[in-house]
């Protein structure tokens, strides 16, 4: 039997529709539960009056080790490093693990810790030192032994900041790439980049990105199988903003806007071993204060990166500062996070995410 044209348009769409509804689209139809093991803060007390911008590492026996900047505020020049381990549901009390100190009548600030192991079993402590993001440089220690001891401060190569913010990813191959980013003196740019090692951490280059009009900073990487990769980054435009690699992180996209809101705050990403991808974000816009826009915390899911969905809230209040999270995946299968909170403590969760 043969249709005339316009009934067999509509035919097609008739049949679409119904098979849409029976078959939705995988991002749609595959639900994420979340089911909270454990909460708590890192700590009660410490030798800081404020703290910020955890990062998070598993060590073996399922330990989890955090770092994060601590002193008397952002960017004084008491501000170091410290760092905690929880073994057995319990977290281990701070202790400083890197400073600004030149020498003994100069020190700087630390700012931004990144925890990274490689598959070599080395394990770095990736860091910024200096007055200010607009002129700060890279110094990282290694540890052979899950950080029980660790190397004196070496500063990167120069030209070469290492990851801003949050983990890098190791290839198939072996080679690391950093998420990194500027910040320039006059402080109207604002552009992220790739830095790439090998398995060594040796043989730094820079992978360049066009960054259009986008005032981006502190990118997480996502990956995908066939060795594509994405980056979402905190920016100014009220918006998390994302570039994609076809190649490995070889070459990237043009950047643009995703469907997520973002207060000028940083976010963090992990792509599970199901293939999902988990991001946590303030999902607010900015205020006329720095501040304002991380009172809330969500966590969102996506199965394309393209389309998220907001699965769960962590913190959600009128004023305060909830921000710059952390979040990774352990062996076994929980998904571990920390964030700042109000400035005076570290919280973290232990997840089950399905």
């Amino acid at each position: 039997m043969r249709f005339p044209v316009a009934k067999t348009s509509e035919f097609i769409r008739f049949a679409f529709l119904t098979l849409s509804l029976i078959f939705p689209a995988t991002t749609k139809a595959q639900k994420t539960s979340v089911k909270i093991v454990r909460s708590g803060f890192i700590f009660d007390e410490a030798p800081f009056a404020s703290c910020h911008a955890s990062t998070l590492l598993e060590l073996k026996g399922n330990r989890i080790m955090s770092a994060w900047f601590g002193g008397k505020f952002e960017g004084s020049k008491d501000v170091s490093i410290w760092y905690s381990v929880r073994a057995n549901s319990k977290w281990s009390k701070p202790v400083e693990i890197a400073n600004g100190l030149q020498n003994d009548t100069l020190g700087y600030a630390c700012w931004n810790p990144v925890l990274f192991k490689a598959r070599n079993g080395i394990l770095y402590l990736h860091y910024k030192v200096g007055p200010n993001p607009r002129t700060w440089w890279a110094e990282y220690k290694t540890s052979n032994n899950n950080g029980k001891t660790w190397s004196p401060a070496k500063k990167l190569p120069n030209g070469f900041l290492g990851p801003i913010k949050n983990k890098p990813v190791q290839l198939a191959a072996g080679d690391i790439l950093y998420p990194s980013s500027t910040e320039s003196l006059d402080e109207k740019k604002w552009l992220i980049h790739l830095e790439k090692s090998d398995k060594y951490g040796n043989n730094w280059r820079k992978i360049e990105i066009d960054c259009d009009t986008f005032g981006v900073i502190q990118p997480s990487i996502l990956t995908y199988p066939n060795g594509k990769i994405q980056l979402l980054c905190r920016s100014r435009q009220n918006v998390i903003v994302q570039s994609w690699s076809e190649d490995n992180g070889e070459s990237w996209s043009k950047l643009s806007k995703t469907s997520l809101p973002n207060p000028n705050s940083g976010s963090d990403a992990v792509t599970l071993k199901s293939g999902k991808q988990i991001l946590i974000y303030n999902p607010l816009e900015a205020g006329k204060n720095w501040w304002e826009g991380r009172s809330v915390l969500k966590l969102a899911v996506s199965c394309d990166g393209e389309h998220w969905k907001d699965i769960y809230t962590l913190e959600n209040h009128k004023e305060g500062e909830y921000s710059y999270p952390a979040i990774i995946q352990g062996k076994n299968g929980h998904v571990y996070l920390s964030y700042t909170s109000l400035r005076k403590k570290i919280k973290s969760f232990e997840l089950l995410v399905k």
